[in-house]
Order: C-alpha cells, then sequence, then structure tokens
C-alpha cells in the first residue's frame, strides 16, 4: 500500500508576480498526514491559512485564483501540478504576497527543488479515488470539454485549438506521471499579442516579460502599435512584418503550448482535494473549465467518501475456501468468508456470497429475507481474524477472539444473490496480541455496514 508524502524540508524561490509585477517569495515546507495543500499568506495580520481546493477558487480569467475572506493568492497552477506529479500529498506553502512567483512561466523550477529536498514517507495511506464510471464537463458555448474514464494509473490527453495561423490545433498526452519532469514540467505559458492590451487595460500581466512567457504575434498591426506594447512590457521592438513567436528562448518542444495546457490540468486537478486513477481527455481545456471539473469530481468524491475495493472476479484468490479453514475454527453454517481476494500488512480484502440456501434465512424473515446484522458484523471480523493472523509466524497455532466492537451502523439490508465485500484496515499495529480493526461491507458500490472492533490473538495450539 502506497502511503502518503510530505516534502523532507522547506525550500524558497523568488521572483516577480505575472499579473502585480510584485517581488514574492514562496516557501514550500513539510505538512503533517492528511493535511493537503494549504497557503498561508504571512504578509497578511495572523498570517491566515486556506485550503487550496477547487471551492475556494474565485477567479479563472488568466489563472487560477484562490480566495477565502481576506486570504488571496493566484497564479497558483504551475506550483500545485510540480508538487502533484511528483507525489508530494502535504504541503503548507507560504507566500509574502497575493500570487505566487511566475519564475520562468514553466514549473521546471518547482521540481528542480522539489527533488532537491526530497520527499518524506508518512504512516498514513496515500488515498486514491478511482473512476469507476465516465464523468464529464462540457462548455457548448466554448467547444470545450472534459471527460475522465477509468483507468489503472493516472493519466492526460489534451488538445488545443486557436483560429490562428501560428497556433491552430495541437495535441499532449503524459500516460506516467514519472514523466512529467522531462515532459511537460519546462513547458511555459503563452499569450497572444491581440490579447496583451486587454490584459494591461484590466490591470493584469504587470510582470509578463518574454523571459517567462511565449508570446505570439499572428495579427499584423502597425510598427507603432506593436512597439507601444513592447514598451508596456519591457521588452525589445520586434519587425511588424514578421509573424511567429516573440521568444528569447526558442520552443521547447514545436507542441509546447498544449503540453502547457496539460501542466495547467494538472495543476487544477490537484485542487480535488485526492489524487486520481483514471485517464483524463481534455479539449480546449481552461482553468474555467478545469475549476468546473474540480468541483464536480470533489462532489463525486463526497457522494462516494467510502470506495468498494476493485477485484476482478477472474484472478485466482489470495486464500481460499480450503486455506481459510486452516486458519480460523469456524465451520459450517459459521464460516462467513469464501475467500480473501487481496492482503497487504495493514489490510484485507475478502468475499462471501450470500446465497438463498442460507441456513440463517429459514427463520430470519422467511417471507422476506434477510441477512441478520450481527452475521455481517461477524463476516466482518472473521476477514480481521485473517489479516491479524498474516502477520504472525505459523497463525494456524493461533487463534482470535475480539474484545470490543463499537461505531456499528447499518446502511442497507443484506438479500440472496448479494455479492458481500469486506475491506477491514488496522488502526493499529499488532500490540501484545491486540490490534484494533475498522471495517466496511459493500454491496456493489455502497456501503451497507461498518463497525470498529479489538481483537487479540492467543498462540493456544
Amino acid at each position: 500500500m502506497l502511503k502518503q508524502n510530505t516534502l523532507k524540508g522547506s525550500f524558497s524561490l523568488c521572483g516577480k508576480g505575472l499579473h502585480t509585477g510584485l517581488n514574492l517569495t514562496v516557501t514550500f515546507n513539510p505538512a503533517p498526514e492528511n493535511h493537503g495543500y494549504k497557503i498561508q499568506r504571512i504578509d497578511l495580520p495572523g498570517m491566515p491559512v486556506m485550503d487550496a481546493v477547487a471551492e475556494n477558487v474565485t477567479e479563472t480569467t488568466r489563472g487560477t485564483v484562490l480566495s477565502k475572506g481576506e486570504v488571496k493568492c493566484s497564479t497558483v497552477e504551475h506550483a500545485l501540478a510540480a508538487l502533484y506529479a511528483l507525489g508530494v500529498d502535504n504541503c503548507l506553502i507560504q507566500v509574502n504576497g497575493p500570487e505566487m512567483p511566475i519564475l520562468d512561466g514553466s514549473a521546471e523550477l518547482y521540481v528542480e527543488q522539489i527533488k532537491r529536498v526530497g520527499l518524506a514517507e508518512q504512516n498514513a495511506p496515500k488515498d486514491y479515488y478511482v473512476i469507476k464510471k465516465k464523468i464529464e464537463v462540457r462548455d457548448e458555448k466554448s467547444g470545450s470539454c472534459i471527460t475522465i474514464l477509468p483507468d489503472e494509473e493516472f493519466s492526460i490527453t489534451t488538445m488545443i485549438s486557436f483560429d490562428s495561423k501560428v497556433l491552430n490545433s495541437q495535441f499532449a498526452t503524459l500516460d506516467n506521471m514519472a514523466n512529467f519532469e522531462k515532459e511537460i514540467a519546462p513547458s511555459r505559458t503563452f499569450v497572444f499579442v491581440r490579447e496583451i492590451e486587454q490584459l494591461l487595460q484590466v490591470g493584469l500581466i504587470k510582470g509578463g516579460d518574454l523571459d517567462n512567457a511565449i508570446v505570439i504575434y499572428e495579427n499584423e498591426t502597425t510598427q507603432e502599435a506593436l512597439d507601444k506594447l513592447a514598451d508596456a512590457i519591457g521588452v525589445a521592438h520586434h519587425d511588424a512584418r514578421v509573424k511567429g513567436y516573440l521568444n528569447h528562448k526558442p520552443l521547447v518542444w514545436e507542441n509546447e503550448p498544449a503540453r502547457h495546457k496539460l501542466l495547467d490540468i494538472i495543476g487544477d486537478m490537484a485542487l480535488i482535494g485526492k489524487p486520481i486513477k483514471g485517464r483524463i481527455i481534455a479539449t480546449r481545456p481552461g482553468h474555467t473549465i478545469n475549476n468546473k471539473f474540480a468541483r464536480l469530481m470533489r462532489k463525486e468524491i463526497r457522494a462516494h467518501e467510502i470506495q468498494a475495493p476493485v477485484f476482478d472476479c477472474n484472478d485466482a484468490p489470495v486464500m481460499d475456501v480450503n486455506r481459510i479453514r486452516e486458519l480460523l475454527p469456524h465451520r459450517y453454517p459459521m464460516q462467513l468468508v469464501d475467500k480473501v481476494v487481496a492482503l497487504g500488512p495493514t489490510s484485507i480484502v475478502a468475499v462471501k456470497n450470500v446465497t438463498a440456501n442460507e441456513p440463517f434465512f429459514q427463520g430470519h424473515f422467511p417471507q422476506e429475507p434477510v441477512m441478520p446484522g450481527v452475521l455481517q458484523i461477524e463476516a466482518m471480523a472473521q476477514a480481521g481474524g485473517l489479516l491479524v493472523l498474516n502477520s504472525v509466524e505459523e497463525p494456524e497455532r493461533w487463534s482470535t477472539y475480539f474484545l470490543r466492537i463499537d461505531q456499528v451502523k447499518f446502511r442497507q439490508k443484506v438479500v440472496p444473490g448479494d455479492t458481500l465485500v469486506f475491506k477491514v484496515e488496522l488502526l493499529a499495529p499488532l500490540r501484545h496480541g491486540i490490534s484494533s480493526m475498522h471495517g466496511y461491507v459493500f454491496v456493489g458500490e455502497k456501503v451497507v455496514s461498518e463497525a470498529t472492533f479489538t481483537a487479540q490473538i492467543v498462540k493456544n495450539k
């Protein structure tokens, strides 16, 4: 089971803000388990902190802006993309102004510093949200669309399209986050010359220049007008007759704009609050639709806060019914676990098929057969017993006894034909022969019951 990670140490980066032009310093610090990403404005009284989550996005004009009360921070997407792609789950980000420095317009410097300080593994498990069905957000007006499909890992394909002879249609793909550093992180943000004047009029890109953005010149204008814009953003004059990319540094890749859009998607998906297993296909993405999608995903996660384990019924079980009999003393009709499909140091997934021939149905609502809740808990406890026995040598010589059961909840009835999937996780390591566990019983995607229990194992054979 993969664990959460934080930074091994702190690091800082300094530079000017893209929109404010201010000299800014941002510092990335280690954070405890289940902390997530939080941003602290150390220049404000009381140094307030806000969660970096999709609901706190208040503006998406030319970047992602997070706000909560008096706390505001813009241009967060490049830093968050680097943290997410490199597997940092928990981080406190401190900044001394209303936005993060734009640096070179990419995520490359963030990646370099994260790798320099390294990652520290934590005890809490990495809490993935596994995509099990197609989820989609569309904007018919702009033609933008983001779709996520089930996949074993997190991957993205993005397609961009502009009404431009210089930059028309491009696509970029990232199949493995391990390749983010080389394939995506160096890609820079971009802007069209025709957009610059509008952005300046609304008080944005005061810190923009050819060192931190790709500038695309496609619609020929007068030399005087182009020189005026060049002076406004502090760059050298350019021959108005020559169209193309206006840059000090050549494009890293021919499809660098598409790669940067992919980078932005990762940064905006970091605001979901959980790592995702699924494949995103994005058409004409932008921060606005990215945020709509991230908000939808957070609603989806809240609706399915506890996900059923995924297993393939065609795979051979980790333990079959015969091996279970060797470890547990239970026999018909009280052996309630049919097979174990996954087993790790701290968790187990087991299965029971509920049939109409179960002996308890003869007396428990025979006209409307319902599996007794206490037997659901007993079956879950048997799965927990197998988990605990997996941690000792010669497990056949030990017996498991349950000392306490708490927080029992029954959410839905279990009837013949249901397949029960048990997921039990250790809450604390086995000490002095005693361990605490929490378990869930699923039918399909729904939790039907759950409980916390404490068990003792005794070597008595």
